[in-house]
């Protein structure tokens, strides 16, 4: 790959080697090729770093035959009257990444939060919450106290038949649109909503778009009659209501639309979302960031779109990641995300107060918070997306190695002032096509962490302005690598925060 980059540096300075070295003898040319080059290699570039640098990689000509236009990104989608699961943490980061790299190309970004909040859970919660229910604890913990009810009606339901009626028939005065009924799961999601918005505030993501399924749920039976028209939609001998996917004709491959009780599916209100989608943003591309669990699923869904006649659905995408395992605080498993985030600054913060010069730390708290979350996410973005992987506080926050906290410390000695020539940062289009082409995030995340430095003597320059362009180049670089940490969802750490000082203990 960097035989591709090295032609364009190496055809930009060119020009500008002729011309200020024509005066140096043909042997003495030989004697200081290789200093030359890259000297002048660094110069002219870093006159084009210098001259934009937020746009340096962004506006390459390597970048050009992308598609641009308008891109929707779904991704985070919690299950609303629920504490923001741990698990939902690679989908927000991810997602939050893919909308942060398509908006730094040029696209329009429409950022969708597609909140689970319809279901048979909810009939289920619904009916636990009439049962054992407590508006006063609602007002005063509501999440816990959801989470609690919910849990509950789940035991219950497992040994009580009249429980899973009850929950069966909560859920049908749902679909029915009963106002009762409607007032209650109202309630849970304003709260949920709330809740999730300042989590997301401490990850530095934002959406242009709260949707969910309920959104969706009266343009399902559209769905349904348009499948029907066309053919599509056959009845099973169970009374579920399937789509062939054979492609032979015979139902050995299907998804199931609708249930033998009259009521919708997941599937169901995805092809209406999309649907609506399509017609409110007029979309160019669509992106779906989940686990690899729903691989089948989206799979089927965008099946059913092209059955119907939209070839847009071969614009939609589905971004799949793995598991993580071991994910755990001091005080055992983890379950809530919240619960991450305040182990992880409540590690740095130690780590920071162990410091022989934590004396000099600014605003500790937000130090170690920022630190904290990127060290998380270099962690998650370092291997393939597919890939499970085993989480290790330790190596999470080492301050040493390709880490979070390490480039964190990286960009904090640029913006310091220390050292003069860096490496590779040329690579950076080149590195940004990877990712937009794989929608990846790791080709980003080690580029930046192989930005190392090495100071230049001065016997090594020739030219009278080679200082002034190590000096721009050096400006431009600190640029590249704090642009490129916001692309990945990673709030830069500046001086101030002195984090540099956690490296030498």
């Amino acid at each position: 790959m960097s035989d591709h980059n090295s032609a364009p540096a190496s055809s930009r300075s060119s020009a500008y080697m002729l011309e200020s070295h024509a005066h140096i003898s043909t042997a003495n040319q030989q004697a200081y090729t290789s200093v030359t080059l890259r000297e002048m290699s660094q110069y002219s570039a870093s006159l084009c770093l210098c001259s934009e640098p937020d746009g340096f990689g962004v506006k390459s000509e390597l970048l050009r035959h992308l598609q641009g236009g308008r891109t929707l990104v779904e991704f985070s989608s919690p299950n609303i009257a629920k504490k923001f699961h741990a698990g939902h943490l690679r989908s927000t980061i991810i997602g939050n990444f893919i909308a942060n790299l398509k908006k730094a190309l040029g696209n329009e970004v429409i950022r969708v939060n597609y909140l689970g909040d319809w279901g048979m859970q909810f009939g289920l919660l619904g009916a636990g919450f009439e049962r054992s229910g407590s508006q006063e604890k609602l007002r005063t913990q509501p999440l816990e106290h959801l989470f609690e009810v919910y849990v509950q009606v789940n035991r219950e339901a497992e040994c009580d038949e009249s429980v899973r009626s009850a929950a069966a028939e909560f859920f049908r005065r749902l679909e029915r649109g009963e106002d009762q009924a409607l007032a209650l799961w109202r309630q849970f999601r304003e709260i949920t909503v709330d809740e999730y918005k300042r989590i997301y505030q401490r990850l530095g993501v934002h959406f242009d778009h709260y949707s969910g399924e309920a959104f969706h749920q009266h343009q399902t039976q559209d769905v349904l009659d348009e499948l029907m028209t066309r053919g599509l939609l056959k009845t099973t001998e169970k009374g579920t209501a399937v789509v062939d996917l054979s492609g032979a004709g015979d139902l050995s491959s299907y998804a199931t639309l609708v249930r033998s009780d009259g009521t919708s599916l997941y599937i169901t209100r995805d092809v209406a979302a999309a649907l609506d989608r399509k017609q409110r943003f007029g979309f160019d591309e669509m992106i779906y960031v989940t686990d690899k669990s729903q691989t089948v699923h989206f799979r089927q869904l965008f099946h059913i779109l092209l059955a119907m006649g939209h070839q847009w659905a071969e614009r939609c995408v589905h971004v799949a990641f793995g598991l993580v395992q071991g994910m755990s605080t001091r005080r055992g498993e983890v379950v809530f995300l919240e619960d991450v985030l305040e182990e992880a600054r409540s590690r740095m913060l130690n780590n920071m107060r162990q410091s022989s010069t934590s004396k000099e730390l600014e605003e500790p708290e937000q130090t170690a918070e920022r630190v904290g979350i990127s060290a998380l996410i270099v962690q998650d973005f370092r291997g393939p997306l597919m890939s499970d992987y085993k989480f290790d506080w330790d190596k999470v926050l080492q301050a040493q190695g390709d880490t979070g906290v390490f480039l964190q410390y990286t960009h904090a000695r640029l913006c310091s002032g220390c050292d003069t020539g860096v490496l590779m940062v040329y690579r950076y289009d080149e590195v940004l096509l990877q990712s937009a082409n794989e929608l990846q995030p790791r080709h980003l995340v080690n580029f930046l962490l192989t930005l190392r430095y090495r100071r230049v003597s001065h016997t090594e320059c020739f030219n009278p302005a080679c200082p002034q362009a190590r000096l721009c180049l050096f400006s431009a670089v600190r640029s590249v690598l704090a642009n490129g940490m916001r692309i990945l969802g990673i709030t830069p750490a500046y001086p101030k925060h002195r984090i540099q000082h956690l490296l030498r203990n």
